[in-house]
């Protein structure tokens, strides 16, 4: 079952002042960064303050999923970064520019490593695709490892250095629909990522919705305000949840008449159908 991340915030790990306005804030999930985000002088500083913020309760006491994005597989920080956070208040370890199954595994043995002196820390994986090779290999990532929860897209590292336009809708869905693919053969749920425009509410907006037409379950957000953006694109309207109401039921009387197929609302319900109506009130159970 996928957890309810309609929003994403992304929090710098160098920027501690903003962790508790992230934690009474409207997101569903904090994303603690100590890649990209932090100089590299900085590094270790950042750890130690997310490590302490992540340990104090404050998010989990309000209610956010807690993740932390440490630095990639083969840099010198990331056994210090697995280290000081596979802890039990973690939920999600973001694993940035993954490209093989092979590092997914690596990952996931550290992390046992670090906690197996802690049998209730059980952090998942949240797996980075962003580049062409780790698109090309994402269902065997996705796969990889139980740990494994979902994928996210870094449609900028993806893009740019193949000198593709980020903000063409056709690029981006086209990128959104191979990586919905790969995680759907791995059965996986799957998360969007940033857009960095900030200015263009309409824009960040569209492409949540187009996310969310692809069978994703949120997106991230690198300001505040994208979190209402985010969270209004994958709201579950009314008329889906009872629409997904109506389809439980009428399944019901079907297969007590022993039919696999039947109608509603003039639409044709088979298997396929009814599992995503079952998924949709579950999701509607959460909120």
């Amino acid at each position: 079952m996928a957890p309810l991340i309609r929003s994403k915030l992304f929090l710098p790990g160098s920027r501690p002042e903003l962790f508790a306005k992230g934690a009474t804030g409207a997101a569903d999930a904090l994303s603690f960064d100590l890649e990209d985000a932090v100089p590299e002088d900085a590094k270790a500083v950042a750890r130690r303050q997310v490590a302490e913020f992540v340990q104090s309760g404050a998010a989990r006491e309000a209610g956010k999923l807690v993740i932390v994005r440490v630095n990639a597989l083969g840099t010198p920080h990331f056994v210090d970064d697995i280290k000081a956070l596979a802890v039990p208040c973690v939920d999600l370890i973001n694993l940035p520019k993954c490209e093989s199954a092979d590092e997914v595994r690596a990952a996931a043995a550290a992390i046992a490593h670090m906690e197996s002196s802690d049998a209730s820390a059980s952090a998942g994986l949240l797996v980075n695709i962003e580049s062409a090779k780790g698109l090309r290999h994402a269902a065997q990532i996705a796969a990889a490892h139980p740990r494994v929860r979902g994928l996210q897209l870094g449609l900028g590292d993806l893009f740019e250095p193949l000198g593709i336009d980020r903000y063409d809708p056709a690029n981006v869905h086209a990128a959104m629909f191979a990586l919905r693919l790969a995680a759907g053969e791995a059965g996986v749920w799957c998360l969007d990522g940033a857009r960095a425009d900030v200015v263009d509410e309409a824009g960040y907006l569209a492409e949540a919705r187009m996310a969310r037409s692809l069978g994703f379950i949120g997106k991230t957000c690198i300001h505040p305000k994208q979190v209402v953006l985010a969270n209004s694109a994958f709201a579950l309207a009314t008329d889906e949840v009872e629409f997904a109401q109506r389809v439980v039921a009428a399944a019901r009387e079907a297969a007590a008449l022993g039919r696999g197929a039947f109608t509603v609302d003039g639409r044709m319900i088979d298997a396929p159908f009814l599992r995503r109506a079952e998924a949709i009130l579950a999701a509607a159970g959460e909120r």
